[in-house]
C-alpha cells in the first residue's frame, strides 16, 4: 500500500498538482468501479488512508422501523448488528470487499485517475499562466506538427501556432526562442497555453529588456503596429525633458535597436516619438514620407485626410499600402491620403457643382420618371439631369438594376426635359409690318458700307440696339432704328467715328473741309 502512495506524490510532483486532488480521484474511481461491479442503486463510501494508502470501500444505508427502500433502508434490528448503539435515522456503513471488483473495474478506476489528473494539470496551467499574456517567456522546440511548433515551457507544453509565427522564421526540434503569451485554454484536449512570435507585444518585451529607460519608467512605449517579418511602428514617449525617446531606443550607434531586429530576423523597425496632438503624432508616423498638411475630417469619427506631394505619395502610401496601413493602426485614425494635384482636382470639381449645379434629377419626375428610378441615380452620384445627359448608354447601364430597356427610356425622359426649350424658341413670335421693313432697312445699310452680315438674322435685337455676334466690333447705335448712326472702325486708329448719313458723298465731305480751311 505505501507503493500507492509514493506514486501519487511523485505523481503531483511531476504534474505540479496537490497530492489531495489525485487521494480524491483514486476515492471517486473506487466508488465508480463499485457501482458497476455490483451493478445496484446503493450508496458507496470510499476512504483512504494517506500514510498506508489502504482503501476501504462502504455501502451506506439508513436505519430505520419498517423498510421501504431495500437500497438505500435496513431494519433497525440489522441496523444493531452491525452497529450496536444504532437508532433509528443512523447512516449504517456496511463494509465491502474490494477485491472482488475485478479486472474490469480496476481498468475503469484506472482511466477515472488519469481523467481526474489530466483535469487538475490543466487547471493548475490555467491558474499559473491565465494573468500571464503578454509575458516573454523562454520555450524549446519540442516537436513539430504540420505547420505548427508544440514548445516546452518548463511546467508545461504550449503551442506556436502557422498564424503566430513570422514568415521569416523557421525552426527545428530543440531550438531555443522567445516568444510572448497570447492566452490560454482551460478547455484545451491539448496544450492550453497559445504562445506567439507575431504579436506586437513581443516587440514591446524586447524593447523593455534591451532599453534601461523603458525598463524603469523613464521612457513609455505608448503603441505598438506590427506585421510580422515586414515592419513594426512603435511609439514612445518620454517623461525626462533631459531624456529623448527616440535616442534612448536607438542607442549608441543603433546597438540597441539592432539587437532587436536580429531577434527578429531582420525586421524593420520604425520608432516614433508620441504626441497627444494627432495631427503631430500623424506626421511623426508616417515617416520616412513628408507630409505637406493634415485636416481633421471628422474628430467624431477619428477621420483625417493626409495632403502630401505628388512625389511623396507612394512613399506615404508604402509598398501595397503597409506605411499607411500601420500608421492608421497606431494613430487608431482613419487616414486618407491625397496628392496635391488630387486634392486640387477635387477643389475644382467641388467648386464648379457649386458655381453650376444644373437642375437635379428629380425634376424629371414630373416628366414621369418613376421616384425609385430617381433614387437609383442619385445614389449612383448622377444628381443633375447635364450629367445624366453627358452619359453614354454603357455608362448608364453600369449603374445596378439598369439594363438597356431602362437606359432608352431614360433618355426620352432626358429629351422630353430638352424638348421644351426648344418648344420656347419656335413659339417666339416673328416681327412684321413697319418694324420689320425697319430692319429690313438696318441690314441693307450694313451691307452697303461694307459691314459683316449679322449672325443668325437676329433683326429683332438690332433694332432694339443690341451688338450683333459675329464680330461687328462697334455694333450698331442704340435708337429707335438702325438707320440713324452707324458706328465705323477706321483702320488708323482703331477708334470709332461718327460716320454720314445712309447716301452720304465723301466726296462732297472733303470738300466741306477744304472750304474750312481756306
Amino acid at each position: 500500500m505505501e507503493t500507492i502512495v509514493q506514486s501519487i506524490e511523485i505523481l503531483s510532483k511531476e504534474k505540479g498538482i496537490d497530492p489531495q486532488i489525485v487521494f480524491d480521484a483514486v476515492k471517486d474511481a473506487m466508488l465508480i468501479a463499485a457501482r458497476k461491479h455490483y451493478r445496484n442503486t446503493e450508496d458507496y463510501l470510499a476512504e483512504m488512508d494517506a500514510k498506508t494508502g489502504a482503501i476501504k470501500l462502504y455501502a451506506l444505508k439508513k436505519a430505520v422501523e419498517a423498510v421501504e427502500d431495500p437500497a438505500h433502508e435496513m431494519t433497525l434490528a440489522e441496523a444493531r448488528r452491525i452497529d450496536p448503539a444504532a437508532e433509528a435515522g443512523t447512516e449504517i456503513r456496511i463494509p465491502k470487499n474490494t477485491d472482488a471488483l475485478g479486472r474490469i473495474s480496476a481498468q475503469t478506476a484506472k482511466q477515472v485517475i488519469f481523467q481526474k489528473v489530466r483535469e487538475a494539470e490543466r487547471e493548475t496551467v490555467y491558474n499559473e499562466y491565465s494573468g500571464r499574456a503578454g509575458e516573454l517567456v523562454n520555450c524549446t522546440i519540442k516537436r513539430v506538427e504540420g505547420p505548427d511548433y508544440v514548445l516546452d515551457l518548463g511546467k508545461t507544453e504550449a503551442r506556436l501556432p502557422k498564424k503566430e509565427q513570422s514568415r521569416l522564421e523557421s525552426y527545428s526540434a530543440g531550438d531555443r526562442i522567445r516568444c510572448v503569451i497570447k492566452l490560454v485554454d482551460k478547455a484545451s484536449k491539448g496544450p492550453g497555453v497559445l504562445v506567439s512570435r507575431a504579436a506586437p507585444e513581443l516587440v514591446m518585451r524586447l524593447f523593455e529588456q534591451e532599453v534601461p529607460e523603458i525598463y524603469d519608467g523613464t521612457v513609455q512605449i505608448r503603441g505598438c503596429a506590427r506585421e510580422a517579418g515586414e515592419r513594426t511602428k512603435i511609439a514612445v514617449q518620454s517623461r525626462d525633458r533631459d531624456v529623448d525617446s527616440v535616442g534612448a531606443c536607438v542607442g549608441m550607434k543603433g546597438m540597441r535597436v539592432q539587437s532587436i531586429i536580429r531577434e527578429l530576423r531582420g525586421e524593420k523597425i520604425d520608432i516614433i516619438e508620441f504626441s497627444e496632438d494627432p495631427v503631430v503624432f500623424a506626421t511623426h508616423a508616417l515617416s520616412p514620407a513628408k507630409v505637406s498638411r493634415i485636416s481633421i475630417v471628422e474628430a467624431a469619427e477619428r477621420h483625417m485626410e493626409v495632403i502630401v506631394d505628388d512625389s511623396q505619395l507612394s512613399l506615404a502610401i508604402g509598398k501595397k499600402g503597409q506605411n499607411v496601413r500601420l500608421a492608421a493602426k497606431l494613430l487608431g485614425w482613419k487616414i486618407d491620403i491625397k496628392s496635391e494635384e488630387e486634392k486640387r482636382q477635387e477643389v475644382e470639381s467641388q467648386m464648379a457643382a457649386l458655381v453650376s449645379p444644373g437642375a437635379p434629377v428629380s425634376v424629371l419626375i414630373d416628366y414621369g420618371l418613376p421616384e425609385n428610378i430617381v433614387e437609383t441615380l442619385v445614389a449612383a452620384g448622377v444628381g443633375t439631369i447635364d450629367q445624366l445627359g453627358s452619359m453614354t448608354p454603357e455608362q448608364i447601364e453600369e449603374i445596378p438594376g439598369f439594363g438597356p430597356d431602362m437606359v432608352e427610356s431614360i433618355q426620352q425622359y432626358v429629351n422630353a426635359y430638352y424638348g421644351q426649350f426648344e418648344d420656347e424658341d419656335a413659339s417666339r413670335p416673328v416681327p412684321e409690318g413697319p418694324e420689320a421693313v425697319e430692319i429690313s432697312a438696318a441690314v441693307a445699310d450694313a451691307e452697303e458700307e461694307g459691314m459683316p452680315a449679322v449672325e443668325g438674322g437676329n433683326a429683332g435685337g438690332l433694332a432694339a440696339g443690341e451688338s450683333a455676334e459675329s464680330g461687328n466690333a462697334g455694333g450698331l447705335a442704340a435708337g429707335p432704328a438702325a438707320s440713324e448712326t452707324e458706328a465705323v472702325e477706321t483702320e488708323e486708329s482703331g477708334t470709332i467715328e461718327n460716320a454720314g448719313f445712309p447716301g452720304h458723298n465723301q466726296s462732297e465731305t472733303d470738300a466741306k473741309e477744304e472750304h474750312t480751311g481756306e
